[in-house]
C-alpha cells in the first residue's frame, strides 16, 4: 500500500456507503485510487458480510470520458480488476446508495464529506425553526414526534462514528474528538468488527489476487499512525 486512506460510514436510502479517502491524501495517482478501491472493499465484505460489495468511482458523470486523467486511468485499472467495479459515480449517488463503496482523493472526499455536514445541519435548523414559527406548527411538531425521533435516530451521526485507517499494518479507528460515550461504543464496534472478521487479512489477499505486491517497508504500523493523529 503505497498510502493509507481514512474510510467512514454514510447513510444512504438503502443502507450505508463506505467511502474513501476522506482526507489523508489531497493527491492521488491511480493506482493508489485502486488500492483504495481494494481496501474498501474487502473491508465491506468483512464487516457487512457482502461477497461482491460494488464499488464506484467518484467522477462529475456516469460516462467514461468524464473526468480528470487521474480518475480515467483510475477507471481503466477499477475496469480491469477483479473488483465488483459499477463504473463512474456522481456526488448523489453516494446518498442513493448506489453502490457499497465509493472511492475518491481525500481532496474531493473530504469536501464532500464537509458539504454533507454542512447541508444537513442547515436542515436540521430550518426544520426546527418551521415548526417553531406559530402554535398550530408547535402542535404539528407534536404529532409528528415519533417520526421526528425515527428520523433523528436514523441519521443521528453518532451512530457512525469511526472513521478507519486502511493501509496500516494494524487496526486503526478514528473516533471523533468531541464524541460522548455512546458515539465512542460505535468506534470501539467497529474497531472490534474489522479486528475480529480478519480485515488485515482479506486486504493482502486481495492485493495479491490484483498483483499489488504490499511493501511491508513503506506501508505504516498502526502504531505510527496513532502517534501522527493523536
Amino acid at each position: 500500500i503505497d498510502r493509507p486512506a481514512i474510510a467512514a460510514i454514510l447513510p444512504n436510502q438503502k443502507g450505508t456507503t463506505y467511502m474513501l479517502d476522506l482526507g489523508a491524501n489531497a493527491d492521488c495517482t491511480p493506482e493508489q485510487l485502486l488500492q483504495f478501491a481494494v481496501m474498501g472493499a474487502m473491508l465491506v465484505s468483512c464487516v457487512e458480510h457482502k461477497e461482491r460489495p460494488t464499488v464506484g468511482l467518484l467522477n462529475i458523470g456516469s460516462e467514461d470520458i468524464k473526468g480528470n486523467e487521474v480518475v480515467k486511468q483510475a477507471g481503466e485499472l477499477l475496469r480491469a480488476s477483479h473488483l465488483n467495479f459499477y463504473g463512474n459515480v456522481e456526488g448523489t449517488d453516494i446518498y442513493k446508495g448506489t453502490t457499497d463503496v465509493v472511492v475518491c482523493d481525500g481532496f474531493v472526499g473530504n469536501v464532500a464529506l464537509k458539504t454533507s455536514e454542512g447541508l444537513a445541519q442547515m436542515m436540521s435548523k430550518f426544520l426546527i425553526a418551521e415548526f417553531k414559527r406559530n402554535w398550530f406548527t408547535k402542535l404539528m411538531a407534536v404529532v409528528a414526534l415519533p417520526v421526528l425521533k425515527s428520523f433523528k435516530r436514523r441519521l443521528d451521526p453518532r451512530r457512525y462514528n469511526g472513521a478507519s485507517f486502511l493501509g496500516l499494518r494494524g487496526i486503526v479507528v478514528k473516533s471523533h474528538g468531541g464524541a460522548d460515550d455512546f458515539s465512542f461504543l460505535h468506534a470501539i464496534k467497529a474497531a472490534t468488527e474489522e479486528a475480529r472478521s480478519g480485515v488485515l487479512r482479506r486486504i493482502t489477499e486481495q492485493l495479491e489476487i490484483e498483483h499489488i505486491k504490499p511493501d511491508a517497508a513503506s506501508t505504516p504500523s498502526a502504531e505510527s499512525a496513532a502517534k501522527e493523529i493523536a
